[in-house]
């Protein structure tokens, strides 16, 4: 047996063990695509942990979670004869295939921008009336941030160097400084999101991918403040015991680690 027969093999068992569940277990029974949802973005955000840690074997079982949504999903909607796995997979295999006429056909490209612009227009040929259309309402504000700015740079809308978004970033700080010296409230949270918004453009320019960016020096936090709660432990201290000066010295020292 080839490697794809072992792999058309463990997706049919996939598929029969989802069976199986959806007909004998009371709790897979009662689920419906709204009480999945939450449960499947979940094992996104887990996935996404993994991906940053760069924990193989963890990713490997991530994708196993989310692959049992996908499929779980499927069963729901063929027992409605809305769709199945079949008519899911045939659906993104023909949606790839209209989306990369430069493989599938005789459109010529010459580099990874021609293909991203190519894709948004073909989007908007099949009926879509905004290039924006494509971005979830409900995606956290700072991924959405960048979901637009790609979009929209797809169909041309975007800077030409790296240099301008730069210089945009500065006259939206001196902006934000103005109405903080103003103290506007409501302009200040205004601008605020325009700095962000100008950090999330820049980034792109930088070839850097803000949410994981973000996401690293969360992880790089936590790790040195656990540290440094530990530490405190060590010395039967509280924290809010310690001094600045004190803290610092084993922020420091966290950092060497």
């Amino acid at each position: 047996m080839n490697r794809r027969e072992e792999q058309l093999k463990a997706f049919d068992r996939l598929l029969t063990i989802m069976d199986e569940l959806r007909e004998q277990c009371p709790w897979d029974r009662k689920q419906t695509l709204q009480s999945l949802r939450h449960l499947t973005i979940e094992e996104t955000y887990e996935l996404g942990d993994a991906i940053l840690d760069n924990d193989l074997q963890e990713v490997k079982k991530e994708l196993g979670d989310l692959l049992l949504h996908i499929v779980f999903y499927s069963k729901i909607g063929s027992e409605t004869n809305d769709f199945d796995i079949a008519d899911v997979a045939n659906s993104i295999s023909e949606k790839l295939i209209n989306r990369h006429p430069h493989i599938y056909s005789d459109t010529k490209v010459e580099n990874e921008d021609d293909v991203k612009r190519n894709w948004e227009q073909l989007k908007l040929k099949e009926g879509k009336k905004s290039v924006l259309e494509g971005v979830p309402a409900s995606l956290p504000a700072l991924v959405k941030a960048s979901r637009i700015q790609d979009k929209v740079a797809g169909v041309g809308f975007d800077w030409e160097e790296p240099h301008q978004v730069f210089e945009k970033l500065q006259e939206e700080l001196e902006e934000l400084q103005h109405e903080i010296d103003g103290d506007n409230q409501q302009k200040i949270e205004e601008e605020f999101g325009d700095v962000m918004f100008s950090m999330i453009n820049y980034a792109r320019f930088l070839k850097v991918n803000p949410e994981d960016a973000l996401e690293r020096t969360n992880k790089k936090f936590i790790k040195r403040f656990q540290y440094l709660e530990g530490k405190a432990k060590e010395l039967n201290k509280s924290l809010k015991d310690m001094t600045l000066a004190e803290m610092d010295v084993y922020w420091e020292e966290a950092k060497k680690i």
